[in-house]
């Protein structure tokens, strides 16, 4: 049985605490990979995600379901919540290899959950370019203007490539 994601939103909207424990039980151990492949620091990875958990307890009546999916809101959330560490600590996100991290033995596919498989084969459809991007943007943290130096490519062309390429994901994913 799939999760629903949106109901959990609404439900912790309504104040049901069993709702975010369970959006909780269900994502924290992948949201923290996203925050820990932003952050670089553990400590800093898990301050993020309770931020970002409180984050959407207090503003999931926020949540338009005609804007995106219950789960990518709340992955950006928790993205967001880690982007402002960064810039509030000053902290600079290393530019160095950007494929170094996906060889990460925390996030192996046999401990992949949900619509992760079905995003690793809607990635896999994207030609290099978008995905890499995409990547380095969504997972790695780096602003538009990090990934067009991390690619020596365009500004432009960087931001045509990741917005073409998820809506590509969508169309993919729906």
């Amino acid at each position: 049985m799939e999760y629903d994601y949106e109901s959990a939103l609404i439900a912790c909207a309504r104040g049901e605490a069993y709702a975010l424990e369970s959006l909780y039980a269900r994502e924290s151990r992948w949201l923290l990979g996203v925050c820990r492949r932003i952050l670089r620091d553990t400590a800093l990875a898990e301050d993020a995600l309770q931020d970002a958990f409180l984050k959407v307890w207090q503003r999931a009546h926020t949540y338009d379901r005609n804007l995106g999916s219950a789960r990518g809101w709340i992955y950006t959330v928790v993205r967001h919540s880690a982007l402002d560490l960064v810039r509030k600590g000053g902290r600079e996100i290393a530019q160095e290899d950007p494929h170094a991290l996906l060889d990460d033995p925390g996030h192996r596919d046999d401990e992949r959950h949900g619509n992760a498989i079905d995003i690793d084969r809607c990635l896999e459809g994207l030609d290099d370019s978008r995905r890499e991007s995409i990547l380095l943007a969504f997972l790695d943290g780096y602003s538009h203007e990090q990934v067009a130096t991390a690619l020596a490519t365009p500004l432009g062309t960087v931001k045509s490539w990741i917005r073409r390429g998820l809506l590509m994901l969508r169309d993919c994913l729906s």
